[in-house]
């Protein structure tokens, strides 16, 4: 019964995982062909092809080589960053609660953004990601200096709240600083928006990931033993502590060049994480990570559409429609994985005591002890007489003077 209790829990796993690389492919498909097609003008799906590789010269054909496909390749790069560093952030601190943010990375970042614009300090389209990923270290370094660089993840975690609140009211003092018009751009910028995109700013993005892939390719095996806890990583010959510092590294230049060019976009590290724990729950950080790449690109998309849509002419920030839908839905995937783990560790423990209680028991002396057969008086073990006849040898003495 155990056997078949433990391949009844495995069979929904395996289907989940062959089911996940088609619902993501279906998933992205059809966002993207709704947003290269959907607007205003609408361009049906079989001239897409046209528009985008054959150079059209019409109105149909600029608005999706100029801004619509461009905006899709910054969805994707940008949910895909957002969901790697989610991961990242939580395996690292051991807590599927550990976002962008909780850890006062995202207010960074945007802080970073939005001090040069109320200033007035001009500075280049190529270093114009420097302020964002020197506010999200800001924000990230000053939150594990106060927890103890790292020495205790959910410290961190309650630490970077406070430190995300600090960053958040110094945003709203430049806010107050700023003019009427700088106001709109920070207070839609602070949302997460995709629109008015070009391919400048794809192109921008490509010299910060060309450092921030390789280094994520190298940190998921470390992330792996992190999960351990920081005694069994150090046993295995890891630094918890560096290797923490490490992995808040790499998530910083993963967020920051994102952040600096559509805003910190609401807790897509959250539910990208939580995806792809739920359609492989017994895998590791290796497997969970270009899986919560795919997926934090899915949702990202997949909400631009309604933020672009929705309220037409009007556009609404795809940030808001992310932790609208979000939140609510990695809230679900939290609890059905702790349902899901609490069945598994009881039918772990019930098949422990069906095999310890169908064991013989072994006394100290290595003889077993036997259950008598049924029918078998009590007295027969002792060598007392029983209840009609004389006493019988006790069992395994019998010698031949007995049998004499």
């Amino acid at each position: 019964m155990a056997d078949r209790a433990a391949a009844g829990e495995e069979r929904p796993s395996r289907g989940a995982r062959r089911r996940q690389p088609l619902l993501v492919v279906v998933l992205l498909a059809v966002s993207s062909v709704c947003a290269l097609s959907l607007g205003t003008p609408y361009v049906p799906p079989h001239r897409l092809v046209a528009a985008v590789l054959e150079g059209d010269t019409t109105l149909a054909g600029i608005v999706v080589g100029e801004l619509r496909v461009p905006r899709l390749l910054l969805a994707l790069v940008a949910g895909a960053c957002l969901g790697a560093a989610g991961l990242v952030l939580q395996e690292a601190l051991r807590n599927p609660l550990a976002v962008p943010e909780m850890l006062g990375v995202s207010s960074g970042a945007a802080l970073g953004v939005a001090a040069p614009l109320v200033l007035a300090f001009s500075l280049p389209a190529v270093v114009q990601p420097l302020p964002a990923i020197g506010g999200a270290a800001l924000g990230g370094g000053l939150t594990l200096l106060v927890a103890g660089i790292g020495r205790s993840p959910s410290a961190v975690l309650l630490t970077g709240a406070a430190v995300a609140a600090a960053l958040q009211a110094a945003l709203l003092v430049l806010m107050v600083m700023a003019d009427q018009l700088d106001l709109q751009l920070i207070y839609r910028y602070l949302l997460g928006s995709l629109s008015a995109r070009t391919w400048d700013d794809v192109t921008d993005l490509w010299p910060w990931l060309l450092v921030a892939v390789p280094a994520l390719v190298l940190c998921a095996p470390v992330l792996s033993v992190l999960r351990l806890g920081d005694e069994d990583a150090e046993a295995l010959g890891v630094r918890a502590q560096r290797a923490r510092l490490a992995a808040l590294a790499i998530a910083v230049v993963l967020i920051a060049p994102v952040t600096a060019v559509c805003g910190p976009v609401a807790w897509v590290g959250f539910l990208a994480p939580h995806l792809s724990r739920w359609f492989a729950p017994a895998a590791g950080a290796v497997r969970w990570l270009p899986w919560s790449a795919a997926w934090g690109a899915v949702v990202v998309v997949v909400a631009d559409v309604p933020a672009r849509l929705a309220l037409a002419p009007v556009e609404t920030p795809a940030g808001a429609w992310t932790a609208l839908l979000g939140v609510p839905a990695g809230v679900a995937l939290m609890r059905s994985g702790g349902r899901r783990r609490t069945a598994r560790h009881g039918q772990d423990a019930s098949a422990g005591t069906r095999e310890q209680s169908s064991e013989p028991r072994n006394t100290a002396s290595g003889v077993t002890d036997e259950v008598p057969p049924a029918g078998t008086s009590h007295h027969a073990h002792r060598g007392e007489p029983g209840p009609g006849g004389p006493a019988s040898p006790p069992l395994g003495t019998v010698g031949t003077e007995d049998v004499r």
